[in-house]
């Protein structure tokens, strides 16, 4: 019985001598302290394949796309080293760091997960960095400005941050400014190296519109518009504040229920005109006021024949999609604004598959 047992076990130990087995020197490495500005910093993980049989890797994995890994790609013969090479690029990624790299191999334990940790002292910032948007001798903080959300006959105010980076002054100005915004530099003309702010009005009661609305405006530096780069685009959302509303407004208010808010029309031939008719309902307990409908490119929806339901009312939003010109898959976008205080926006989709 006892030599039974001894055999088996002999046979056992052989088995799993006769299999590869990947035994790296450690499997954790701390890069401690990385200046951003020395750029990538590399490891190499030393492996030996304690194994009877060649040992092949078959692929090496990283958490995330900022360590690059690179490994011994031929088959490492019993008691032969090879090696996993992991990468980190510390650019843009101030602070600490924890990555793991997978290794999937051939081996008796076929996954083993290693990993890179590490501290990065970032750069000390340019002006580039800071004012990344450049207008000749101008640059901004950015290219765009959020207004966020505006309620509906109220004034918002934000500011960007400019600086001149030149040697001689520049006077800023601007061009093709919508009646609904106000710009002003300040200062109005920038000593060398001066910093500076623009700051941006915009006034809802007089953008007779709803939801996102976008502006492109142009930043003149002394007098001059350059058409490619010293654009400047505005945005804001216009819509109602409901947070201000009561429990007992909130219970009284009319409500936007649609019969479905997707649709597929399936398979359908190129040039093919097809339609649609979203069903809403207001199942509140005031008017439903339809704000707005508006569809995005390459889809028409038509008005609602009323736009103003009482309680209990119904009305469709039709639309519209011509596939002249177009081919594969196409999906397609409407957009309703109401004074549904719980979902004053919504998104009515349609998909379709044009084939020739």
């Amino acid at each position: 019985m006892s030599l039974g047992l001894g055999l088996m076990a002999t046979l056992f130990v052989a088995g799993q001598q006769s299999k590869p087995f990947i035994k790296f020197s450690e499997t954790v490495h701390d890069f401690g302290d990385i200046k951003e500005e020395a750029g990538r910093t590399a490891y190499s993980f030393e492996l030996t394949n304690s194994g009877g049989q060649p040992l092949v890797i078959h692929n090496v994995t990283a958490s995330c796309g900022c360590t690059a890994p690179d490994w011994s790609r031929t088959p490492i013969p019993p008691r032969g080293k090879g090696f996993v090479k992991a990468t980190y690029d510390p650019a843009n990624r101030p602070g600490p760091f924890n990555k793991t790299i997978t290794v999937a191999s051939n081996a008796q334990e076929s996954s083993v997960i290693l990993r890179i940790t590490g501290n990065v002292i970032p750069r000390a910032k340019t002006v580039e960095d800071i004012y990344p948007k450049a207008m000749g001798a101008l640059r901004l903080k950015a290219g765009h400005l959020s207004m966020t959300r505006v309620a509906p006959g109220t004034q918002k105010v934000e500011r960007l941050e400019m600086i001149n980076t030149s040697d001689k002054p520049i006077k800023i100005s601007f061009e093709r400014v919508p009646a609904h915004l106000t710009l002003v530099a300040q200062p109005a003309e920038l000593k060398p190296q001066e910093t500076g702010v623009i700051t941006a009005t915009f006034d809802a009661s007089k953008k007779n519109d709803w939801g996102f609305v976008s502006d492109m405006v142009f930043v003149l530096v002394d007098g001059v518009k350059d058409m490619n780069n010293n654009r400047l685009s505005v945005s804001a959302t216009i819509e109602e504040d409901y947070s201000v509303l009561t429990p007992q407004e909130l219970a009284s208010a009319p409500k936007a229920e649609f019969a479905d808010k997707s649709f597929n029309f399936g398979q359908i031939k190129e040039g093919t005109k097809v339609t649609h008719n979203y069903e809403l309902k207001n199942v509140g307990k005031s008017n439903l006021i339809i704000r707005k409908v508006k569809a995005s490119c390459g889809c028409t929806a038509v008005q609602p024949a009323k736009m103003m339901l009482a309680p209990g009312e119904s009305t469709s939003i039709k639309a519209e999609f011509d596939s002249k010109g177009r081919t594969g898959r196409q999906s397609k976008g409407i957009t309703v604004i109401t004074n549904d205080p719980t979902a004053s926006t919504t998104i009515l989709q349609f998909t379709a598959e044009v084939v020739k």
